[in-house]
C-alpha cells in the first residue's frame, strides 16, 4: 500500500496488470457536538476533457446511486474489516471513453441538519483497493481550517493514455456545494 501526499499521483493500471476496477472508499470522524452536527454527503463526478461534468447523469450520490451502464456506483456497507463512511465501486471497462476523470468529494449537506462546516471533521481519508479488498493506496487529507470549509475534493481518478491513475488533492471549498457546482458546470 502506498501512502500519498496532497498533489501526488499514483499509477493504478500500469503497475497492476489486469486491474479491472477499484473500490474507492472515503471516511471521516465527526467530533460530537451539543448543538447541530454537520452531516457530510459524498459524491463522484464524471468529467470530460474540460474538467467539467459531462451531464447531470454523470453524477453519483445518495439520490443517483449509479451511472448509466453501471461503471461507477455507490455500494452499501464497506469492505471487510474497514470502517469507511462511503464506498464507490469503479469498473474501468464500463466507463465511457468520453470520461477523462472522476472526482470524489464530500460536502456539508445543509438540508439534513442545517448549515455547517468541516470544523468538526477529523481524520478524513480516501483509499483505493482492488475488488478483492487489497488496499492499493491511501491519502489522509491534511487538517485544514475547517471552520470555513463546506466541501472537500478528496482526489480524482483520471485517464493517462490507456491507463488509470489517481491524484490526491484535499482541496477545500469555502463556498460549499455552490463552488463545486460552478467548477464542474453543474446546476445543483
Amino acid at each position: 500500500m502506498a501512502t500519498m501526499v496532497a498533489g501526488s499521483n499514483a499509477p493504478l493500471t500500469a503497475e497492476n496488470p489486469g486491474l479491472t476496477g477499484v473500490m474507492v472508499a472515503m471516511g471521516w470522524q465527526l467530533v460530537p457536538s451539543n448543538g447541530p452536527q454537520s452531516e457530510l454527503t459524498s459524491m463522484a463526478i464524471l468529467c470530460g476533457d474540460d474538467g467539467r461534468a459531462i451531464s447531470p447523469e454523470h453524477l453519483v450520490f445518495f439520490n443517483q446511486l449509479t451511472t448509466a451502464g453501471g461503471g461507477v456506483r455507490f455500494e452499501a456497507g464497506s469492505a471487510a474489516g474497514q470502517h469507511d463512511t462511503e464506498q464507490v465501486d469503479v469498473e474501468f471497462g464500463l466507463i465511457p471513453a468520453e470520461v477523462s476523470k472522476i472526482a470524489f468529494l464530500a460536502y456539508v449537506d445543509p438540508e439534513v441538519r442545517g448549515p455547517g462546516t468541516f470544523g468538526a471533521v477529523r481524520g478524513s481519508y480516501i483509499r483505493l483497493a482492488r475488488p478483492d479488498g487489497f488496499e492499493l493506496l491511501r491519502f489522509d487529507v491534511p487538517a485544514v481550517n475547517g471552520e470555513r470549509i463546506k466541501a472537500m475534493m478528496f482526489g480524482e481518478l483520471y485517464r493517462h493514455r490507456d491507463d488509470w491513475k489517481f491524484r490526491a488533492l484535499g482541496q477545500g471549498y469555502e463556498n460549499g456545494l455552490a463552488g463545486v457546482a460552478r467548477d464542474f458546470g453543474l446546476d445543483l
